[in-house]
């Protein structure tokens, strides 16, 4: 992309100083901790958050920031920097390269700038609001394969009994010929732009936090993709439920979720 807005420049160089700090820690003896909710935080998670607070914060010192590891900086600003050190924690602690550093820039409770950077495969993926998404400089496009050679994704989302048994009935269900293949990657930052990379032909996210999603999304509407609620009615951030696709056989996917939910009884 040329003439890359500032921010946009400021979000790719914290992701890409975020993710020397992974390399450095990549596949080494590095110490794990589990929060109050079970979930993983290494020295790499703090380390890396404190630098791209950092970065974002010396460029546009009245901007706000909500980072998963020390949450919000509340600065009254209409822009909120919304930022996952390492979303796929468990992934990088146990030295599998499928996790990335996410940095996402919203305003007014809409995604204008999206980055999204695996250091261990050199990947950047980026996107400015109406500027298209871009792989590591290329511009990306969603898939055009249809439902009978899909590949798609679910994140299981809220650790909440109804959220565990939807993820459970939808994984199973969607193997039963309703796409080709269906995965579950530990790293919902990568299955987004995955989606928008043309990858995956869909994913289906069951209730994470903004910092998790909140680039991929972007990425995924400059691709040229389709996000809904899982309904299929308007999706709208900050929902953190919705079904984000290449378009081509989304009623299918909107249509079984709803078979799902009417048979667990979940709203």
């Amino acid at each position: 992309m040329e003439n890359k807005s500032q921010e946009l420049e400021i979000a790719i160089k914290a992701a890409l100083e975020a993710g020397v700090i992974l390399e450095k820690y990549f596949e080494t003896e590095i110490l794990k901790e589990f929060k109050e909710d079970n979930t993983p935080v290494t020295l790499a998670d703090n380390e890396c958050e404190a630098a791209i607070k950092k970065i974002i914060l010396e460029a546009f010192p009245t901007h706000s920031i909500l980072g998963e590891e020390t949450g919000m900086t509340e600065n009254g600003s209409e822009y909120v920097w919304n930022i996952d050190p390492i979303d796929g924690t468990r992934n990088f602690m146990n030295g599998i390269p499928i996790f990335a550093v996410s940095v996402a820039l919203v305003k007014n409770d809409q995604v204008v700038v999206g980055v999204i950077h695996n250091p261990i495969t050199h990947s950047l993926f980026y996107a400015e609001k109406g500027r298209g998404a871009y792989f590591n400089d290329k511009q990306i496009f969603v898939s055009k394969d249809g439902r009978e050679h899909a590949m798609i994704s679910i994140s299981p989302g809220k650790k909440t009994d109804p959220a565990k048994l939807l993820f459970r009935e939808l994984y199973y269900n969607f193997k039963q010929g309703v796409v080709s293949s269906v995965r579950n990657f530990g790293c919902t930052a990568m299955e987004l732009a995955y989606v928008a990379r043309g990858a995956l032909e869909a994913n289906v996210q069951l209730g994470l936090s903004t910092y998790d999603f909140a680039a991929g999304v972007l990425l995924i509407e400059e691709a040229g993709g389709t996000i809904t609620k899982h309904d299929g009615g308007l999706w709208q951030f900050p929902d953190g439920e919705f079904i984000a696709s290449n378009g081509l056989f989304h009623d299918v996917l909107v249509e079984e979720i709803k078979k799902q939910k009417e048979k667990l009884n979940i709203k």
